[in-house]
């Protein structure tokens, strides 16, 4: 845009001064015919100024003209090569270095043949000289030679390798990043053979000692299928996470006759219920209720498992008064309905709060709450 308006300013200019230049010289003209008339008025007629001299002014107003324009697109002209010229250094300048690069290896690999050669024709006059060596002459002029060439290529290759410092980063990372797959591959065979070790290991390990409330458990299952049936329980085990309890798993229809029985058999006594809560596992629901018998000194648990969907088992109020709250609790919380209790109620979050937190599918009706 500047060099545009620089041109533009140059044709103005000089169509000023041309037009300056015409004024001043019609003046001189008109001028110098004023003067011819009193001067020329008695010359002979071929010494009179012809056509052709009267129009010189103008042709050479003209010439004037055109000299000023061609200067300005010179000089516009220049000024764009110039800008051509600066913007295109940046690829010159990669090209001269190329350029550079290529010339100095190929000086490097001349000196290199150069001294190579002058070495052999200075070892062969050497041994030219020395006609007793035990080396032939033959011999070690090629073994010259063969040095020669090998220090000639060992001094290309290190100018190269200066020179292309890029391509020998770009060479490292490749290394550095297969070492470091490969690094990774052998922590992963370690850990594969670390963990397979400690399986086997583990599968080698002696089996667990029996629990010291195995005897308990034992009995708990032989009172009850004495009294009950075989058919009453679903499974008997050991929670050796909870302090080795003795666990029974009644059936949802016989989970109240169970606990009645567990309250009121002479042998087994439990009097007094310590827990009660529910569980949603997901694909169903458990009631787990911790009993204790202090005239024996015993611990038992018993479970339940429910239908997720329609969540329902009879209260043990009436057998233990102290499962009133925690009824009501799993009720509020989970949407377990306690068939028989005297006072089912939400005791949390009242009786207008829709749905019940601790299932796994809860909802909160009100986002922002």
């Amino acid at each position: 845009m500047s060099d545009e308006k620089d041109l533009q300013q140059l044709k103005k200019e000089a169509a000023e001064r041309a037009k300056r230049l015409a004024r001043e010289r019609m003046a001189a003209k008109e001028q110098a015919e004023k003067t011819s008339k009193e001067d020329t008025a008695d010359l002979p007629l071929e010494k009179l100024p012809s056509h052709e001299e009267e129009g010189k002014p103008i042709s050479e107003e003209r010439d004037a003209l055109e000299l000023a324009k061609q200067k300005a697109a010179a000089a516009a002209k220049a000024k764009a090569a110039a800008l051509a010229k600066q913007q295109g250094d940046g690829s010159d300048h990669e090209q001269d270095l190329a350029k550079e690069k290529t010339k100095a290896i190929a000086a490097a690999k001349a000196k290199a043949a150069a001294a190579a050669k002058a070495k052999a024709v200075a070892l062969a006059k050497q041994k030219a000289q020395e006609p007793s060596s035990e080396v032939p002459e033959g011999d070690a002029l090629e073994l010259a030679k063969q040095k020669a060439a090998a220090a000639a290529k060992a001094k290309a290759a290190a100018l190269a390798k200066q020179q292309g410092d890029g391509s020998d980063h770009e060479q490292d990372l490749a290394k550095e990043k297969a070492k470091a797959i490969a690094a990774a591959k052998a922590k992963a065979a370690a850990a594969a053979k670390a963990k397979a070790a400690a399986g086997a290991a583990e599968t080698a390990k002696p089996e667990e000692t029996p629990s010291p409330n195995q005897p308990l458990l034992d009995k708990y299952i032989k009172v009850i299928h004495e009294h009950l049936g075989e058919d009453v329980l679903e499974a008997a085990y050991i929670n050796r996470l909870s302090k080795d309890v003795p666990t029974l798993v009644a059936k949802r229809t016989t989970y109240y006759k169970v606990a009645q029985f567990l309250k009121y058999n002479e042998q087994l006594g439990f009097d007094y219920l310590s827990e009660l809560h529910g569980t949603d596992f997901g694909t169903h629901m458990e009631v787990y209720v911790h009993l204790y018998s202090y005239k024996n000194d015993q611990p038992v648990a018993l479970k339940v498992k429910l239908d997720r969907d329609h969540p329902e088992i009879e209260s043990l109020v009436p057998l233990w008064p102290g499962a009133n709250w925690p009824e009501c609790e799993a009720y509020d919380l989970l949407g377990i309905r306690f068939q028989g209790h005297p006072n089912l109620i939400r005791i949390f979050l009242g009786e207008n709060w829709v749905g019940h937190p601790l299932r796994k599918d809860y909802e909160p009706y009100d986002v922002e709450v």
